[in-house]
């Protein structure tokens, strides 16, 4: 998989930009006034939280770098679907679960630790999900239960905001993998899953589309092998498992048959849905773009597979010590890091991240840069 091309106007923008300006990216006008969000811990912004109140996530430091406090973001700021409504020009997208949180431009269905696949397929699997229920199933009840509150008396206002609205159907998927692989099942097992985690997705978007979606991003799984969560679990004396990059090339090809197999489903999609713009969101090339640029980008390279808060071994990554555990120490400055947490990017990584997607992507929205 190759990195797309704009890379050079897009550096030349990210070097003249302020590297703690995470609250500015690119700007653009687009037919959309609200957005609507399914996934995991990459774009949940707190809907686990009121799930499980004594999650990692609800405590200090997550947050602490834009927000000040945590608010259920697994990050220690904003993420990814943050800065999308930034660039829209809208409010940050609130969690379903909040009752109390305005609703008007979006709602985040998102739930940190949620699988497609729901939790009794996983468990017929031999796969246990231990932090969330909410499968992406529930998260499309929710979103169905939304839509019939909102358009009980408005339908022709619900269907116009819908036509302008931007869905994002994930990223999700990861942690069916992350768990299988954690659990003991071989790479092998793994993909032989991906099929039937696709086949959700799709199902997903399909449903999404029936409530009146008209933009759909379907957002890739991350280049897994890269994460200090994988390089420290999977951890090898054999050099020809890594890359250049120093990531594990078995992972990363996971993410990618993943990754090939969900792009796929889109183009069929287009096929059949004519009148629905349907966008893959390329997180794996946008998150392998900051790992290569990572010096010109500002980053630490002698700690480009550290995250910011953890401890412990060649990687500073402890599964029994995790970020939010006492004793757990965060660095002196997350700009200069990738990874926050082990498996989450920093506020900083997110930022570039998303400056990579939104040039990439805006062209194939009916938006104007």
């Amino acid at each position: 998989m190759e990195l797309l091309p704009n890379l050079p106007l897009l550096l030349l923008l990210l070097l003249h930009s302020p590297s703690n300006a995470a609250d500015h990216p690119p700007k653009a006008t687009c037919m959309f006034d609200a957005i609507y969000q399914l996934g995991d811990s990459i774009s949940d912004t707190g809907n686990l939280i009121r799930e499980n109140p004594a999650t990692p996530f609800s405590r200090f430091p997550y947050g602490e770098s834009f927000f000040n406090n945590p608010t259920g973001r697994c990050s220690n700021g904003l993420l990814i679907i943050d800065q999308f409504a930034i660039a829209a020009g809208l409010p940050l997208i609130n969690p379903y679960l909040d009752k109390d949180a305005p609703m008007t431009h979006g709602v985040n269905f998102a739930v940190a630790g949620s699988t497609p696949l729901p939790s009794e397929v996983l468990a017929q699997k031999r796969i246990s999900s231990r932090v969330t229920n909410s499968s992406l199933s529930k998260q499309l009840d929710w979103m169905s239960t939304h839509f019939n509150i909102t358009c009980l008396f408005k339908e022709n206002d619900c269907t116009k905001k819908l036509k302008n609205a931007l869905f994002f159907v994930g990223e999700i998927g990861g942690n069916d993998y992350n768990y299988a692989l954690f659990q003991g099942k071989t790479i092998e097992e793994v993909r032989n899953m991906v099929p039937e985690v696709v086949q959700i997705i799709k199902e997903a978007v399909e449903r999404v589309i029936n409530y009146g979606a008209f933009q759909v991003i379907v957002p890739g799984n991350f280049p897994i092998g890269c994460l200090p969560i994988f390089l420290a679990g999977f951890q090898t004396d054999d050099a020809t498992a890594y890359d250049e990059l120093h990531c594990l090339k078995d992972l990363n090809n996971l993410a990618i048959y993943h990754n090939t197999h969900l792009n796929d489903a889109i183009k069929s999609f287009r096929k059949e849905n004519p009148n629905v713009n349907i966008v893959y969101g390329d997180y794996y090339n946008a998150l392998l773009w900051v790992l290569r640029e990572a010096s010109s980008l500002g980053f630490d390279e002698t700690s480009l597979h550290k995250p910011c808060c953890g401890m412990d071994g060649d990687y500073e990554f402890n599964l029994m010590q995790m970020c939010g555990a006492p004793g757990v120490p965060v660095c002196g400055n997350p700009g200069e890091r990738i990874s926050w947490d082990g498996f989450h990017l920093t506020q900083n990584a997110y930022r570039l991240v998303t400056y990579w997607l939104i040039l990439n992507i805006l062209p194939r929205l009916y938006c104007i840069p």
